[in-house]
């Protein structure tokens, strides 16, 4: 799976901050370029500003970041220096360059140390996510789930962390984890660049222990595997095939995918919840996703919800939307509350 290696925002700073208008002048010509695509013209507007102001972190920041994006990572890491050395504004989004650019540069074990040391001074959620995504890309899983997890504990609308949770799981052959995650996801970004994957993923590991005859349709092989030992949601995985294969049943026949693929996943939130009253267990899932979408399950909206987080790879959605838009402002009405 391909992730951008780092999240980097060009932030909106107090320009007033700055002590001359010139220099004020030269950093929104240099933000203006930099939004543009144009990091050259960007670099060479932050370097006048930077022969009136030479010690200003703002303007070190602003340089590390377009040299970054034009990916010159060496020159941005001695401007992100600065700005640690200085110790004053932008020291959190400083080791996030940083330590990005050092990732870029293979050196990934020196970016972790980078960034636990931010992370130490600034617990925010995407020196978490940087760091859990180096330790992915390392194959790390352990220490990548524990990172990203506690990013998700200091900020749980933060949509990418949830996104590489759900990757993380998927390549240790967690499923159950794996689509709580990217459900997760989809709610909260469900029309980026990034939902299709999401949506085919989802729909790929629903269908994952079934078999179809390719001459008789109606006949299905339900692969049930053992789970692993360390899988908690082992139970509930083996129940996966069996929704899968109830599109094949007699009383199911002429309903369409959508309709399938809502009463599926209502089934499959729906033996989570009750699996969660027997057992009673801790922990993220339990905490925060099953019992979020065990009372989805429970409530009347789980039409809406599904065409909501698949409306970047359904081309029936926005059909369905202009029959349905009452439903999707029930939905948002129902999460605003929860």
């Amino acid at each position: 799976m391909k992730f951008v290696t780092a999240l980097l925002l060009v932030l909106s700073f107090n320009l007033s901050l700055a002590q001359s208008p010139e220099v004020v002048d030269f950093i929104e010509k240099g933000i203006a370029f930099h939004d543009n695509g144009d990091y050259a013209s960007a670099i060479a507007e932050y370097k006048k500003a930077l022969e009136i102001e030479p010690k200003s972190s703002l303007i070190h920041y602003e340089l590390s970041l377009s040299y970054f994006y034009k990916k010159e990572f060496k020159d941005a890491i001695k401007h992100a220096d600065v700005v640690i050395k200085n110790d004053d504004k932008y020291v959190k989004e400083a080791y996030i360059t940083k330590g990005s650019c050092l990732d870029n540069l293979g050196k990934t074990k020196e970016s972790i140390k980078l960034f636990k040391k931010g992370i130490r001074k600034f617990p925010d959620v995407l020196l978490y996510y940087n760091l859990a995504l180096n330790y992915y890309k390392l194959k790390e899983f352990e220490d990548a789930e524990k990172y990203v997890t506690l990013g998700i504990a200091q900020k749980a609308d933060h949509a990418s962390s949830h996104l590489l949770l759900g990757y993380l799981n998927f390549d240790k052959d967690y499923k159950v984890q794996s689509l709580l995650n990217l459900h997760y996801f989809l709610l909260l970004e469900p029309t980026s660049s990034r939902s299709p994957r999401a949506v085919k993923l989802i729909k790929t590991m629903m269908s994952a222990n079934v078999t179809k005859d390719e001459d008789d349709p109606k006949s299905v092989t339900i692969n049930l595997s053992l789970p692993s030992k360390d899988n908690e949601f082992g139970a509930a995985e083996m129940m996966l095939g069996l929704l899968e294969a109830s599109k094949s049943y007699e009383e199911n026949e002429g309903k369409s995918d959508d309709e399938m693929f809502v009463e599926n996943t209502d089934s499959f939130f729906t033996i989570l919840g009750e699996l969660q009253d027997k057992k009673k267990k801790k922990g993220i899932y339990w905490d925060v996703y099953v019992p979020l979408f065990y009372d989805l399950a429970k409530s009347d909206h789980m039409e809406a919800y599904c065409n909501y987080i698949t409306q970047s790879a359904n081309e029936n959605y926005e059909n369905w939307v202009d029959n349905n838009s009452d439903k999707l402002d029930a939905l948002a009405d129902w999460f605003s509350k929860k």
